[in-house]
């Protein structure tokens, strides 16, 4: 049966911000400057894959926990090293900040691609201690909140010092997918679309997650914060939805590289 939707176009966010092909390559950029200029990067590595590598980008000081930034690109785009600069801002606040790659499809299935975070993030919760805080963005806001699902591969010691979940622009129904090219790709089926998607999973236990999501973004992104809150909210999870006004699926991440913008204080602030 064919889908009453177009597909493609609800999850083309490219299409619809003018300039948006450049990005890739300012990302590269900003990321290649930014580890020129840091104090301290160190790469580590989570496994035998060559893309099983996480940059750990340290703060001045001793670190007050972990932050972990898990990267977009449609799982099937991209590299830790796009988003370095990214870290500025959870670094200033005095977070050692996580930056992990992952194996991408179609060489990986996306449930492959959970396991693997979950081996990055253990990993990380290693060598940093303290508290945790989980952030991605896109296909990575999908990743994070994998984490924080009933069924999550981290150990119950590791899932534990998760205090704050923020998926920014984050994919939690992936059964939409299925109607896509880019299927093509990721070779989805109804059962992994199933399980992999967060909206269909049980919270584990009653984890605090902020779902943000930029107002001028596609309605199929705001679709999906807004349906994993509303979901989440009645099993009881510590959850909100917030929509930026300001900002598009890409402008949204910039506040990440300000130590005092909202997005930065969502991330790493105080909880209150």
């Amino acid at each position: 049966m064919k889908p009453l939707r177009d597909w493609d176009d609800a999850f083309a966010n490219m299409a619809y911000i003018p300039g948006s092909e450049k990005l890739p390559e300012i990302w590269a950029q900003d990321g290649a400057v930014y580890r020129e200029n840091a104090t301290r990067i160190e790469e580590v590595a989570y496994g035998d894959h060559p893309r099983e590598k996480l940059d750990l980008v340290w703060p001045d000081s001793v670190p007050k926990g972990l932050a972990v930034f898990v990267h977009g690109g449609f799982w099937v785009y991209l590299d830790k090293s796009h988003w370095s600069h990214y870290a500025e801002g959870a670094r200033a606040n005095g977070w050692a900040v996580c930056l992990p790659s992952y194996t991408l499809a179609p060489e990986a299935r996306i449930s492959d691609m959970t396991r693997q975070i979950s081996t990055a993030l253990t990993k990380a919760a290693t060598i940093v201690s303290g508290e945790i805080r989980l952030a991605g963005h896109s296909a990575g806001g999908h990743l994070t909140s994998r984490m924080v699902c009933a069924d999550t591969p981290l150990s119950s010691d590791v899932s534990n010092r998760i205090t704050h979940t923020l998926s920014i622009s984050g994919l939690h129904d992936l059964r939409p997918l299925l109607n896509t090219k880019l299927n093509e790709a990721l070779n989805l089926n109804l059962d992994e679309a199933t399980t992999e998607s967060a909206v269909l999973q049980r919270p584990n236990g009653r984890p605090r997650v902020t779902a943000w999501v930029g107002g001028g973004e596609r309605p199929e992104f705001i679709r999906q914060s807004q349906i994993l809150a509303t979901m989440w909210e009645g099993l009881d999870a510590d959850i909100s939805c917030q929509i930026d006004m300001q900002h598009d699926h890409f402008s949204v991440l910039e506040g990440l590289r300000d130590p005092d913008s909202p997005i930065t204080q969502a991330f790493v602030g105080e909880l209150k």
